[in-house]
């Protein structure tokens, strides 16, 4: 799947400390408040003249975004998103205040650390939360978030790789400080290395004071070199790193369709009856008004959908009778999926039941008592459907001539035409 490679600046150079520079980072730990604040806004400015400092983001939002982007194969690849549905042609579906996890296969070349993050972003595009993937087993490659959309619509997920400087650093360093190699020069790298993320910090921010401390502490060579690696690996530093961490190469996968829907998508517990058969014995034939009785009793129940059969016109010709008879007296009322007469097909309401005012009233009743109406929608028609002599074409016919009615052999439904939907796909 095709990915987006973000370039990132490389590190600023800085030239190697001089004897006056090491005792000035020697004493700047027994600095008071305000020289330590002055001596971090020097470094600071010094280092905005060197690298360009990327825009600074709140907590919630993790790290920036990088300015420049090409459409590439990718140079972190990042394979296999999931959910995904159709390769991403249809959306993946939740509802609000859904937990679902976001996985892909992330991996690099060599040694270096990976990491990876999500970027959930609403109807609007809003990007939401600093999301960071955790790998799901090591070795596998295979990373993961659990993401929470908070509203319906239209979203999109998206996965961000990127090459971690600091975390292979860290690595690095916890087995060369101990072992005595390299110590200095190692030490440097992780202080440059911590100045750089300091700088994508929102500015003036303990965050940013924290881990241009920790900078500071690394240089230090009047403690020694296991206490100023360990100032850099505080767990207050971890947090500031896990919100704030320094991204290179980052690379993001296309965006994933999701369709967020409200909560009753998801479950509820439907209760089916026919509006006709809640009739009087003087009136037999119910309507949606004599059926409007029974809704409290539903409600009562617990239940939290009403679900009815297809309340259109029926045909007459081949009406089936009681227990499916093919000769039905004048009292038959027929199959409610042998929909369509000459009243009307789909768009229309069956007279008996009474008029579409009718029928938004009944729905409005039922939300009164906390209920929601479902309809049966059957696209299929009986012989009297007006589609069968509008449009003959949309039905299949056999080698005599005649439209074919519905089988399920040894079934047959002589009431029932189905459509052939890829007869004239366009004009349905």
């Amino acid at each position: 799947m095709p990915a987006t490679h973000h370039s990132s600046a490389p590190p600023a150079s800085r030239t190697k400390p001089t004897k006056a520079t090491k005792a000035t980072r020697t004493t700047e730990t027994t600095e008071t408040t305000e020289a330590a604040d002055a001596a971090e806004a020097a470094d600071s400015a010094e280092a905005a003249k060197a690298t360009p400092t990327p825009p600074a983001r709140s907590a919630d939002t993790g790290p920036p975004a990088p300015e420049r982007s090409s459409t590439t194969v990718g140079r972190i690849p990042v394979l296999d998103v999931r959910p995904v549905v159709q390769q991403g042609r249809r959306p993946a579906k939740a509802v609000t205040g859904e937990t679902f996890e976001v996985s892909a296969t992330v991996f690099r070349e060599g040694h270096d650390a990976v990491a990876a993050n999500v970027v959930l972003r609403d109807p609007r595009g809003r990007p939401g939360p600093w999301t960071p993937m955790r790998e799901l087993a090591p070795g596998t490659d295979r990373w993961g978030a659990d993401v929470t959309p908070d509203a319906p619509g239209p979203w999109t997920y998206t996965v961000e790789a990127w090459s971690d400087p600091l975390g292979t650093w860290r690595h690095h360093a916890t087995i060369k400080i101990p072992a005595g190699q390299d110590t200095e020069l190692v030490l440097e790298d992780g202080a440059r290395l911590y100045e750089r993320a300091a700088a994508g910090v929102p500015a003036r921010s303990a965050e940013r004071t924290l881990l241009r401390a920790a900078a500071r502490a690394l240089r230090d060579e009047s403690r020694p070199p296991a206490a100023r690696l360990a100032a850099a690996l505080t767990p207050e530093v971890d947090a500031v790193l896990a919100r704030h961490p320094l991204r290179e190469l980052v690379t993001a996968s296309a965006p994933m369709p999701l369709l967020v829907e409200r909560e009753r998508a998801l479950y509820g517990a439907w209760y089916e009856f026919f509006p006709r058969s809640e009739g009087t014995p003087e009136t037999p034939h119910g309507t949606f008004r004599t059926a409007a009785r029974r809704l409290p009793a539903i409600a009562a129940m617990g239940f939290d959908v009403v679900y009815l059969p297809p309340i259109h016109p029926i045909g007459t010709t081949h009406r089936k009778g009681r227990n499916n008879t093919l000769n039905a007296t004048p009292d038959d009322v027929g199959v409610p999926w042998a929909i369509g007469s000459p009243e009307g097909g789909h768009d229309a309401v069956h007279p008996a039941l009474g008029t579409i005012e009718d029928f938004t009233w009944f729905v409005e009743e039922a939300g009164r008592h906390g209920l929601e109406i479902a309809l049966d929608f059957a696209l299929q028609c009986s012989p009297d459907h007006p589609w069968v002599d509008k449009h003959p074409e949309w039905f299949h016919h056999r080698p005599d001539g005649s439209i074919a009615y519905a089988e399920n052999p040894p079934k047959k439904y002589q009431d029932i035409y189905p459509v052939a939907f890829d007869a004239d796909m366009d004009g349905l």
